[in-house]
């Protein structure tokens, strides 16, 4: 029975892109799936993540050094946009933006025509569970119980909370809109507060509705087995005292809903923004806040990813330049 599930699982999967047991993560970070920070090291991944978007990253990946650095200095004609020779923070964050923005709109569209191959006007609750969970209709009462059926029934019932916050109008079907904010909610700030919650609900392994220290902890770094506190890394240390010092801002020792969403969710903070200045403070050799195309491409790998990085992934797709 167990096989003839995973075949489903597989199967839907393909087509309709149902959950990955093992990518229910916070999505503190929304310009890539990646982790942001490796230990203390920043992860490049998620810097070619942001700059060309996931799916031009993942081509970027298969290509060797050579080719990937030429398709690349293509790239920073385009970032140019008055033409003057350099690549200004400002143009390296529109190009961020640019590039989240064609990501989502390619993935949204894509997932509009799997769940809606006529291209009516809305996706009902029914049709979407039907073709992301309905292989769980033929799941026993022992299968449901287990690890893999009771994994699915979580993420069944996070998706349909999902869908409630997307559907603005509460009629239990959601336009192509509403849609886009279900499938990414992190890009929506109307969809802020179930981000929040499924965030707290991923970290808090207590189930107390609230994080504490070594719930925040544990959620980016695991000790080394016979490791105490006296040998983590100095940032573990240091996110220690963020916790205690900026975190929990009500001094109750643990961070509750409101917090957490401070922490994940900054009304001011601009990822493209924040991202830009990182990729211009490593790749600008003279210091003059502005990259040419020599600096960008001696630095390719920080950017781009080719075959002789660490982080090769399946090619998903080739573009053309």
């Amino acid at each position: 029975m167990l096989t003839t599930i995973f075949i489903a699982l597989a199967i839907t999967a393909v087509f309709a892109g149902v959950p990955n047991p093992d990518e229910t993560k916070r999505m503190m970070d929304h310009l890539s799936d990646a982790e942001h920070y490796r230990n203390e090291h920043h992860n490049k991944q998620f810097d070619h993540d942001a700059f060309l978007g996931e799916d031009q990253a993942k081509s970027f990946d298969q290509l060797p050094p050579e080719e990937s650095k030429r398709r690349l200095g293509i790239i920073v004609d385009k970032i140019d946009a008055d033409k003057d020779g350099f690549v200004s923070l400002v143009e390296l964050k529109d190009w961020i933006r640019y590039t989240q923005k064609r990501y989502i709109d390619e993935d949204v569209e894509r997932h509009w025509r799997q769940h809606n191959p006529n291209n009516e006007d809305l996706i009902t609750w029914e049709t979407y569970k039907k073709n992301v969970y309905g292989f769980m209709e033929g799941m026993s009462e022992s299968d449901l119980k287990n690890n893999e059926g009771l994994t699915y029934t979580t993420l069944l019932k996070r998706d349909r909370r999902r869908w409630h916050y997307a559907d603005s109008d509460k009629d239990d079907a959601l336009n192509r809109t509403e849609f886009a904010g279900f499938l990414h909610p992190e890009d929506h700030s109307g969809m802020r507060d179930v981000v929040v919650l499924e965030t707290l609900e991923d970290i808090d392994k207590d189930k107390d509705g609230k994080l504490s220290l070594e719930e925040y902890i544990g959620d980016m770094y695991k000790p080394e087995e016979g490791e105490t506190v006296d040998d983590e890394p100095d940032w573990v240390k240091q996110e220690r005292e963020q916790f205690a010092g900026y975190r929990d801002t009500n001094k109750d020792g643990f961070m509750d809903e409101h917090e957490v969403k401070e922490w994940i969710a900054p009304p001011e903070f601009d990822h493209a923004e924040a991202e830009a200045r990182h990729l211009v403070f490593e790749a600008d050799s003279d210091a003059d806040e502005k990259l040419t195309k020599a600096e960008i491409l001696d630095k390719y790998d920080l950017f781009v990813g080719s075959q002789a990085t660490d982080f090769g992934e399946a090619l998903a797709r080739h573009d053309e330049f």
